[in-house]
């Protein structure tokens, strides 16, 4: 999989992307996700993604994320000050770790927050910021995967229109463990592979499909 830009500009992107997360919520009172939400509607997400210097480098986060709100019709006439910060705390690593895990899986942030949410990664922060940060995009991906696998598994039932029960019942598995493959709560791309088969007899749906 090749990354979504050069690597020359991967790190004020990064730093960029953190202070405008950490802008937002902590001088602007905007939550994350919020404000994640403008920096996609704007099409600056898009711009960011393929590379654009202008918004990778040529910008502060403080600013990327005004000209976000702008573009929105979200304009202030007194913009709280960028902030000055000699160290980076959970709010900054939110964009921070997004920025290097888009780099790195070269998805659309659309795509990854569809699935994975800046306040699940407020929540991964205490376990998260310590290690570095390729172990850190590999517990997102984990996150990631399951959730994705757990959606399609949700998707094929409800196209043949069985309840969760109906489809535990057929496929031969526990109505628990069935539950948490369909919230990511365990993930079926571990589980056995009797298991895959039975669940994709059912489905009528190659096991391919939902793992």
């Amino acid at each position: 999989m090749s990354n979504a830009y050069r690597e020359y500009y991967l790190f004020d992107a990064m730093r960029n992307l953190g202070e405008m997360t950490e802008y937002a919520h902590d001088a602007c009172g905007v939550e994350p996700d919020r404000a994640l939400a403008f920096f996609m509607i704007s099409g600056y997400s898009e711009r960011f993604e393929n590379g654009d210097p202008r918004v990778l480098s040529g910008m502060s986060g403080t600013e990327l994320y005004q000209a976000s709100c702008i573009k929105c019709g979200m304009a202030k006439e007194n913009w709280p000050k960028a902030l000055v910060r000699y160290t980076t705390e959970d709010y900054y690593w939110i964009g921070y770790i997004l920025a290097y895990y888009q780099w790195t899986v070269n998805r659309t942030f659309g795509d990854i927050l569809n699935v994975v949410s800046a306040a699940d990664l407020i929540r991964m922060y205490p376990a998260l910021h310590t290690v570095s940060d390729d172990k850190a995009v590999e517990t997102i991906s984990d996150l990631y995967n399951s959730r994705a696998t757990a959606n399609r598994l949700q998707v094929y039932r409800k196209r043949i229109g069985m309840t969760q029960a109906e489809l535990a019942q057929t496929a031969g598995i526990n109505l628990r463990t069935l539950q948490q493959y369909e919230t990511g709560a365990k993930s079926l791309q571990k589980a056995a592979a009797d298991s895959v088969l039975s669940l994709a007899g059912v489905l009528y749906c190659a096991p391919k499909g939902l793992i």
